[in-house]
């Protein structure tokens, strides 16, 4: 092979090897260009993983905050304040759909807080959060709610200019000139598939994607939970602090509430007044026209007490036809023109067969008559029944009083037993419980609880089972129970005396006998009824000043069809007082552990005293009785 022929040889190999270079050159650019791309979609599929890992986790936290005890308002406002930041959105709020006299218009209940808001705030001096603004049934935030769908719009000028469109246009052409937004995204709000309002996100991106809607979609669903639970917790908080006829606040929470508004009192140095009203005969009322009759003209006392009252009073149903009224600042003279005006508007209600209804009314003022809480309530009770005493529909201002008699007549008689050791008590409990009586002259505002716990300290030296504390829920429930069948002041005042007294004749006898649990032979029985002869006419008949209290004592075993002891009266004969006393202690009785049985739940004891309706009580004392119980555990 010549030199050209061996050229030519070259030639063509290194064109073969310069084919298969450049061949090999296309499969590694495009083998480059593909991991180019896959590198691009790792990146953004990365993204787009931590975009969802940031929403995941802001929705964790909303359903954390909404299983919390947090407020409404305070989980609202974290849950617009986590959507800004990283996750690419400028503001966020949510909007109410609200309705009054003047018409529909929406209001702002939690805006995010940053600069954004900030900025408008400065510039509209009024902040967006206290202002009404505008609702049209043609606007874009309309068509959003009405159709239940997500609404985007790029226009901001005018979806802010369509809600407060009273802004002049030199400060809403400067809020405009700040704007960043580009996109404003609205998504109806429905609770319980009721229309709630609205929640915009303000966006730094002109388009929302697919995914994007899916998580707003998501988070609005969040934000609904979280109104619907705090609207069930709210519903479970009013009927546990109102009354179901008549929507008023009841009794536990008037007391609560009167509570705290002793301790502003004091600190501001301000006065406040309790009307104390009950509707005037109620039980007629129900006899002849039936209950609903009844319901209807308890329901129209409570509606002319909402009626009247001020934002700050309070208005509760206490039981039966019995109502209060706390008025925070207003003095006795205040309250008494208000009681007259309560008093008016009720006898000029006119009602459907029933015909006009009046109350009587009674005011006391804290510290005017009273600075214990206490006392400003019960002298409320006593101007409330002396009104009723008088005639009926009409006001009475209480008379300030310090101590009351029959706190006075308690503690000396007490002092008189013990001092004098005429009854069987240690000597070293005897001159403890004397010294907690003397105490009562340097405490002059504690003089109920000590003579409480007195008699509770007395009982229990015979009863090891008595609970403390039973003595004053006596006195509370029998003087409660007095009120209903209109006793005077000064009867009632003697029936208080008489249920710290009534049982003392028990510390004359065995403590084998009363402490027994097998059943009592009849010698024991004729010891054990021999305890109220014992009080009345061996402990308290030597006590010149309590003789009116004795009879009380004495026939407080008497049964209403004449079976009782010691005398056999029955009915009529029998003090009411008495009949009050038999019928309470019965009950305490009842839910009390015994040595020979269990104690049982109020329900249980109110069965066991219905059945000796007209036995042992009279049909109206039980009416009256199980309506009191049954208003305290509702």
């Amino acid at each position: 092979m010549n030199f050209f022929d061996k050229l030519k040889e070259y030639r063509k190999t290194l064109a073969e090897i310069e084919n298969s270079v450049y061949g090999n050159k296309q499969d590694y650019l495009e083998v480059y260009e593909r991991n180019l791309e896959l590198e691009k979609q790792i990146a953004a599929r990365t993204q787009e993983l931590n975009i969802a890992n940031k929403r995941m986790l802001t929705l964790q936290h909303i359903w954390e905050m909404m299983n919390s005890s947090r407020p409404l308002e305070s989980v609202l406002e974290t849950i617009v304040n986590s959507l800004q930041g990283e996750l690419g959105y400028l503001h966020s709020t949510i909007l109410r759909y609200q309705k009054d006299e003047k018409g529909s218009y929406m209001s702002v209940i939690a805006e995010a807080d940053n600069n954004v808001i900030k900025r408008v705030n400065s510039i509209i001096q009024i902040p967006m959060q206290m202002r009404r603004l505008n609702y049209f049934e043609d606007s874009f935030y309309a068509e959003a709610l009405n159709e239940r769908e997500i609404r985007t719009t790029k226009n901001i000028s005018e979806a802010l200019r369509s809600i407060i469109p009273d802004l002049p246009d030199d400060v809403f052409n400067k809020v405009m000139g700040g704007m960043q937004t580009k996109l404003l995204i609205v998504i109806p709000l429905y609770t319980r598939n009721n229309p709630f309002g609205w929640f915009c996100v303000f966006s730094s991106r002109e388009e929302m994607a697919d995914s994007e809607t899916d998580f707003l979609t998501i988070f609005a669903q969040q934000i609904e939970m979280a109104i619907t639970i705090a609207d069930l917790f709210q519903a479970v908080r009013e009927q546990a602090i109102t009354d179901g006829l008549t929507g008023l606040y009841n009794r536990r929470y008037f007391e609560e509430y009167i509570s705290k508004e002793v301790t502003r009192s004091l600190r501001q140095k301000q006065p406040f007044s309790v009307i104390g009203l009950d509707l005037d005969f109620l039980k007629k009322i129900n006899d002849n026209y039936g209950h609903a009759y009844g319901d209807l003209a308890i329901k129209t006392v409570a509606d002319v007490l909402k009626s009247n009252a001020r934002s700050i009073d309070i208005a509760a149903r206490m039981g039966g036809e019995e109502f209060n009224i706390l008025l925070p600042g207003i003095d006795s003279k205040g309250a008494m023109a208000a009681a007259e005006r309560i008093r008016k508007a009720i006898e000029a209600c006119e009602l459907d067969t029933i015909g006009h209804i009046t109350a009587s009314i009674g005011v006391a003022s804290f510290p005017e008559h009273s600075d214990s809480l206490e006392e400003v309530l019960e002298l409320t009770d006593q101007a409330m029944y002396q009104s009723k005493r008088l005639g009926r529909n009409r006001v009475t201002l209480a008379k300030p009083a310090a101590e009351t008699s029959w706190q006075e007549v308690a503690v000396n008689t007490f002092m008189d037993i013990l001092s004098k050791h005429n009854v069987p008590v240690e000597s070293g409990l005897s001159e403890e419980l004397v010294n907690k009586l003397s105490t009562i002259n340097n405490q002059p505002e504690m003089p109920k609880e000590v003579l409480y716990t007195v008699a509770d300290m007395l009982t229990k030296t015979y009863n090891p089972l008595h609970e403390s504390g039973v003595v004053k829920s006596k006195v509370l429930l029998a003087s409660s129970l007095a009120k209903r069948f209109d006793l005077p002041k000064d009867e009632i005042d003697r029936l208080k005396v008489a249920v710290l007294l009534y049982d003392i004749g028990n510390l004359m006898l065995p403590k084998e006998i009363l402490q027994k649990a097998a059943p009592l032979t009849d010698e024991e029985r004729k010891h054990i009824q021999e305890h109220p002869l014992i009080a009345a006419r061996e402990i308290l008949k030597p006590i010149s000043y309590i003789q009116d209290i004795i009879p009380i004592v004495e026939h407080h075993h008497e049964n209403w069809d004449g079976t009782g002891y010691p005398g056999k009266i029955s009915k009529d004969e029998i003090p009411v007082t008495s009949q009050i006393i038999l019928i309470v202690d019965a009950y305490f009785a009842l839910t009390e552990q015994r040595p020979y049985r269990a104690k049982l739940s109020p329900v249980e004891a109110l069965i066991e005293i219905k059945k000796d309706t007209g036995k042992k009580w009279s049909e109206a004392l039980v009416q009256e009785f199980v309506t009191l119980i049954e208003h305290d555990l509702n």
